[in-house]
């Protein structure tokens, strides 16, 4: 996922913080996590590092965080991870970025906008908590008859 370009799409994630602040970045990085946890969907966010200052966040097994380097773009590592990780199954990039969109697609990778995305993300989180609140409103009930 190019991290930026996502963050410009999603207004009320970080709202009133600069979309290049490290704020914004840890309440996608957030987000994020708490979509893999909800599909089980590993991901691999990408930050161009020339864009900004970048305060490092950690990458863990499910939410991978890379940041470009001096010289390099986002879209130089999101073609790279797209070609490495195709031959482990399906490869998702997320970018408003038509012709990076048409360069992963020409490798091999699936693509979608942000605004698609960000809907998948939101449908995801809030089918979880639906689900959250149905096994909670279950187990009162079995309770309660004890």
């Amino acid at each position: 996922m190019d991290g930026y370009s996502l963050l410009h799409q999603w207004p009320d994630l970080a709202s009133g913080k600069p979309r290049h602040s490290a704020a914004a970045r840890e309440e996608l990085i957030n987000r994020l996590t708490q979509y893999h946890d909800a599909t089980g969907t590993p991901i691999t966010i990408i930050f161009d590092g020339a864009s900004g200052p970048t305060v490092e966040f950690p990458s863990t097994p499910e939410v991978e965080i890379l940041y470009s380097r001096v010289g390099q773009t986002a879209d130089q590592i999101i073609e790279r991870v797209t070609h490495r990780l195709a031959t482990y199954g399906e490869v998702l990039v997320v970018t408003d970025d038509s012709a990076e969109r048409d360069t992963v697609t020409s490798a091999g990778g699936m693509t979608s906008s942000c605004l698609n995305f960000i809907r998948t993300v939101d449908g995801a989180l809030s089918d979880m908590e639906r689900e959250i609140t149905n096994l909670n409103r279950r187990e009162r009930e079995k309770f309660n008859k004890h």
